[in-house]
């Protein structure tokens, strides 16, 4: 009756393998949409990271890059306090 209508052994590989491949697309998409809707928070530990721009004024100082006439002036031109006291360490 039934001859030659059937799949066999082998027609159930591709058949597993369409339905495992279907269904990772649909969690990879899930977890892509609850990613970009939640944010990940990983912006905001970047941002933290990111020194002003006093501090690599203040780290280049420190290194001996630039002198305390230009750190002054530089620091002034940023907008942030320059020292009162000049020649003190601390």
């Amino acid at each position: 009756m039934y001859w030659g209508n059937g799949m066999g052994g082998w027609g159930m590989v591709p058949m597993a393998v369409s339905g495992l491949l279907f269904w990772g697309l649909i969690i990879t998409g899930i977890v892509l949409l609850v990613r970009s809707l939640g944010g990940g928070g990983q912006p905001d530990a970047v941002a933290a990271q990111t020194p002003t721009p006093q501090q690599v004024l203040a780290d280049r100082f420190a290194r001996g890059e630039i002198d305390e006439d230009e750190y002054t002036q530089r620091l002034q031109v940023l907008g942030g306090a320059a020292p009162s006291a000049r020649g003190t360490t601390g």
